[in-house]
């Protein structure tokens, strides 16, 4: 470990290394050792900086769900039809819109530690709002709530499969949705 002398950046380093630990070990194997560790820091600074476990996790998880949130509105600046809307789910689905299985595995451990820890839901519910206020630009809210939910299920089997996943029947399922969503409210 190196010594700092002045170390402004500390916290946000710790911040940072806990979402590594995160990733690689999952919420319920994740200690202050194994942080100030991927952080190069001593054991002392986590107390120093944050009141505990709980709180390091929580700053962890809003910081991975805000970067996460700016990366899927980007996502979605070009869009401007239900084509567009079904190709942009597509990418996402398939990693290619700036996130990839290491930023889905923090998703998770996020919605899990969120099941049993109430005030953690207010950092999901914000994502959740952000990504559905995304895709109500191009959809109605009920479809919005429904293809958002259909993103992360997507995603879970896509992450847990054994073999790989077909773009083309992803981009089918995802099109059919759209296509009932912008149906529905061309009706109404």
């Amino acid at each position: 470990m190196t010594p700092r002398r002045h170390d402004p950046q500390r916290a946000d380093r710790i911040v940072d290394a806990a979402l590594d630990v995160i990733a690689e070990h999952g919420v319920a194997n994740t200690t202050h050792r194994l942080i100030a560790a991927a952080a190069d820091v001593p054991l002392g600074s986590l107390t120093y900086h944050f009141t505990g476990l709980d709180d390091l996790l929580a700053q962890a998880f809003a910081r991975h769900a805000e970067r996460m949130a700016v990366t899927y509105e980007a996502h979605f600046d070009q869009v401007r039809s239900a084509d567009d809307v079904v190709t942009a789910v597509t990418d996402l689905v398939h990693a290619d819109a700036g996130a990839d299985d290491r930023d889905w595995a923090v998703v998770y451990e996020l919605y899990l530690a969120a099941l049993r820890e109430p005030s953690l839901r207010t950092v999901t519910e914000s994502w959740m709002r952000r990504s559905r206020s995304v895709l109500e630009r191009f959809v109605d809210p009920t479809t919005a709530r429904g293809v958002d939910a259909l993103i992360e299920g997507l995603v879970m089997h896509k992450v847990l499969a054994t073999t790989p996943v077909d773009r083309a029947q992803t981009t089918e399922i995802i099109a059919r949705v759209v296509r009932a969503g912008t149906a529905s409210e061309e009706h109404a």
